[in-house]
């Protein structure tokens, strides 16, 4: 195809899997957006099921956990970089059902407040990094662990293989959902109407830097937590098999020290996610995909881009003059905004009626 080699030359670049509004049609939005939906209600389901009200910081915590990851661009020879998203590590503690609607949460708060992917494309976003990632990962972690003990070093194993394993399938489903935008949807001409990559260029190019880079991180934050757990706080790694948690259980799972510390640290750092050069593969504007030699501008691309104004997009703050700060005061908005989300939604969620007084009615 006569734009595989235009965007071959456009490899160096960043990255991501936050497929922005108008590369993908509104037809594979929708049918991204309804084929979340019973993930969404069956995380939704076993979040009522086993969690209380006192699990509040438990979501919050691991949601923020995620959306912070996700800040942080990797760097990768070449100019290009990746990043992790947190979302195997979720499914290791939570089961990958809850996993969908922590790193579902991070994504709406991204998508909302920073711009960072589409309103229309959040479904299809949701599918790759809170379905296929966390389910994937998972599904590894057990084959891998089996009936193991808790501090068996094959559950270490098993965690960093899924992580990796899951967030290079993720990368893949993103390269497909490029890929197929110019084969399905077109003008007569044959000219592409959105994406306008082919699958042979935008597979490799999601994959590659996935699988070399951003799937290590993956896996390596994975492995290094769950070993970790395995010393300090076994009852953590037991939670996906059990029914409704105990009240022992959520006290133990509010002390997972590593996470609490590691947020405030990780938000600090932030801005060495900003240190990778270029602008991310696959998130060009007009100007930039005319600026790099292609002949027109996808008609509707065009249309849909910029359809949502964020309030703090880029994660940025003009008026500090600051890109740093910006970036760090973005993430404390964004956490801040994520556990308030997870409150409303946990405890919504996990209301219960209180139970009847017994009758006290003798016969």
């Amino acid at each position: 195809m006569a734009f595989q080699s235009i965007f071959l030359s456009f490899l160096p670049s960043n990255q991501y899997m936050h497929i922005p509004d108008g590369y993908l049609s509104p037809v594979t939005c929708a049918a991204f957006f309804i084929l979340m939906l019973p993930f969404w209600i069956r995380g939704v389901r076993s979040l009522r099921q086993k969690m209380t009200s006192r699990n509040v910081p438990l979501i919050a915590l691991l949601s923020a956990f995620s959306f912070v990851i996700m800040m942080f661009n990797v760097p990768v020879p070449g100019g290009t970089t990746a990043h992790a998203v947190g979302g195997a590590l979720i499914a290791v503690i939570l089961g990958p059902e809850i996993a969908t609607v922590c790193v579902s949460m991070a994504l709406v708060i991204q998508c909302l407040f920073f711009g960072d992917g589409g309103i229309l494309s959040f479904g299809a976003n949701c599918f790759n990094m809170g379905v296929v990632l966390p389910y994937i990962s998972y599904f590894i972690y057990q084959a891998i662990a089996g009936k193991t003990d808790i501090t068996s070093r094959r559950r270490v194993w098993g965690s960093a293989i899924g992580g990796w394993t899951g967030l290079t399938v993720a990368s893949f489903c993103a390269g497909c959902e490029f890929g197929i935008q110019p084969a399905l949807f077109h003008t007569a001409s044959g000219t592409p109407l959105y994406a306008p990559y082919p699958l042979a260029v935008s597979i490799p190019a999601m994959v590659i830097p996935h699988a070399a880079v951003a799937s290590v991180a993956e896996a390596l934050l994975t492995a290094l937590v769950v070993a970790y757990l395995q010393r300090t706080n076994k009852a953590a790694l037991e939670m996906p098999g059990q029914g409704a948690w105990s009240g022992e259980t959520t006290r133990r799972l509010t002390r997972l020290r590593v996470l609490w510390i590691l947020l405030p640290v990780l938000i600090i750092l932030t801005p060495l996610g900003l240190l990778a050069p270029g602008t991310a593969w696959g998130e060009w504007g007009a100007d930039e995909l005319t600026q790099r030699g292609l002949a027109f501008v996808p008609q509707g691309f065009a249309s849909l881009q910029g359809l949502w104004g964020a309030p703090m997009k880029d994660y940025d703050l003009p008026a500090l003059g600051n890109s740093n700060l910006g970036y760090i005061l973005s993430a404390i908005v964004g956490v801040a905004l994520i556990a308030l989300v997870a409150w409303l939604l946990t405890t919504a969620l996990t209301a219960r009626p209180a139970p009847e007084a017994p009758d006290k009615e003798k016969s």
